[in-house]
């Protein structure tokens, strides 16, 4: 079968391929998150409780984005096992599938924007701020198609190893809306809904973008025409059982922030929420080489449980690992290091050294729960790729909430260690959460070299 470049690149060594597409895809993730951490240095300006606001919606935000990285991991982990098999034909029908589901989930989440929201703002805890809430959450549940669609659009050019075309799109969207946050927000007075308004006009003209590509140019791989449409409940199963276990995880991870936010209020109050914001957003970052390493891992190790190559396969397990590994830990130290210098940028804005202050010393907390971190992800994504979403999510699970958020609670409740045990719990669980879920896959890999005859 004919393949072009970017297939054949992807199908060769695993590690070539690791880095094809994972490098280029951490740098835009990196970019694409500084959109929320640039909506905080710039919405730091109007006030604190504007700040405390943004930190109480972002969840919801994370819980958009991530609905969408979760119907593109579907669709990627099936796309790239067609691939490895050569079942083109299929791919090509499973990418049509992918964009109905995604329309689907947009109108519920809509639905969900016009009646619950108001709602969800009191039950996150944010009654006293929650006009700044819904200043910034309604534009962003109205017009969710345009986050859902780049990222679903984004996970299915990966699959064809086309990284160009998955990355620049959000490099233009995250770079869009650095230019128009100031001046939406105090150009043109808008206050915290203008960041808001950024981001939508920042995510659509990336996506404009990737439909240009498709449709005009018309050069992909894949194809996005409904003629290639053959309903197939079997392959709408197949998305499902990976992309809904993988909402989910993004899901948990804004549970996660929201728990947190509130263990914080409880320990030590609003004002610790909005330091607690800016280091979280920090911390945050340190964790997107294992997303975007995992994002490439979902597709080169799918190709290769497709086609039956264990070798591949276990490659892709190790070397994924080893380099989020090395780069996570990196990233942490440097965050220590400069932990006051990094977080001094918001006094710019904000002009409140002891918001900056804290947040420093928040930070200089939370790289700890970042530092296995790697080991949980590799796990995570693998089960992903080979189409066990749910044991994918059972990981997270015990990794995010069971362990993690329950350490918190015990830590900083029941034992009374205050804010200071919130946070060591929940990086003790994740620690804990991170290397059991490795052990997983481990075993695993095992198995399926037994079934290769490896």
């Amino acid at each position: 079968m004919q393949f072009n470049d970017n297939i054949e690149s992807i199908m060769g060594n695993p590690r070539k391929a690791i880095n094809k597409l994972a490098i280029p895809t951490m740098v835009s993730m990196i970019l694409m998150f500084l959109n929320n951490l640039i909506d905080s240095f710039w919405v730091a300006g109007i006030n604190a409780d504007a700040l405390a606001a943004l930190g109480f919606i972002s969840p919801l935000y994370l819980v958009i984005i991530g609905l969408g990285s979760g119907v593109g991991a579907g669709a990627n982990s099936l796309i790239s096992r067609y691939v490895g098999a050569q079942r083109i034909d299929d791919a090509n029908n499973a990418i049509i599938h992918s964009i109905i589901l995604t329309l689907i989930v947009s109108v519920i989440i809509l639905i969900i924007g016009i009646f619950f929201l108001d709602d969800m703002v009191i039950l996150l805890g944010a009654s006293s701020v929650s006009t700044y809430c819904l200043s910034y959450g309604q534009i962003i549940f109205l017009l969710n198609i345009v986050f859902l669609a780049p990222n679903v659009t984004a996970s299915i050019f990966r699959a064809e190893g086309d990284v160009r075309r998955a990355t620049n799109p959000q490099l233009l969207t995250a770079i869009l809306n650095i230019i128009l946050d100031p001046i939406l927000i105090y150009g043109l007075n808008l206050g915290i809904f203008g960041a808001g308004l950024a981001t939508v006009i920042s995510s659509l003209t990336g996506f404009l973008w990737m439909l240009y590509w498709i449709y005009i140019r018309k050069d992909t791989f894949f194809k996005f025409e409904f003629k290639y449409y053959r309903r197939k409940l079997e392959i709408y199963r197949q998305i499902l059982v990976v992309s809904l276990p993988a909402g989910t995880e993004e899901i948990i991870f804004a549970l996660v922030a929201i728990i947190l936010n509130y263990l914080i209020m409880v320990t030590a109050g609003v004002g610790e929420v909005a330091s607690f914001t800016i280091a979280w957003r920090l911390i945050t970052i340190a964790f997107l080489p294992c997303m975007a390493i995992g994002i490439a891992t979902i597709t080169v190790s799918g190709i290769a449980y497709g086609a039956r190559n264990w070798r591949n396969f276990s490659e892709t397990i190790k070397y994924s690992t080893l380099l989020s590994l090395f780069i996570t830990l990196a990233m942490c130290l440097i965050f220590y290091i400069f932990a006051y210098q990094i977080c001094g940028a918001f006094n710019f804005q904000a002009n409140d050294m002891a918001l900056v202050e804290r947040s420093a010393q928040i930070l200089q907390i939370l790289v700890f729960y970042n530092c296995l971190i790697s080991f949980g992800a590799t796990a995570a994504y693998t089960y992903q790729a080979i189409g066990s979403g749910f044991k994918s999510l059972a990981l997270t699970i015990l990794r995010e909430l069971v362990l993690s958020m329950v350490f918190a609670y015990l830590m900083g409740i029941v034992l009374n260690m205050g804010v200071f045990g919130v946070y060591l719990g929940a990086i003790i669980g994740m620690n804990i959460g991170s290397i059991s879920g490795f052990l997983c896959i481990l075993i695993f890999n095992m198995k399926f070299r037994r079934i290769c005859g490896g």
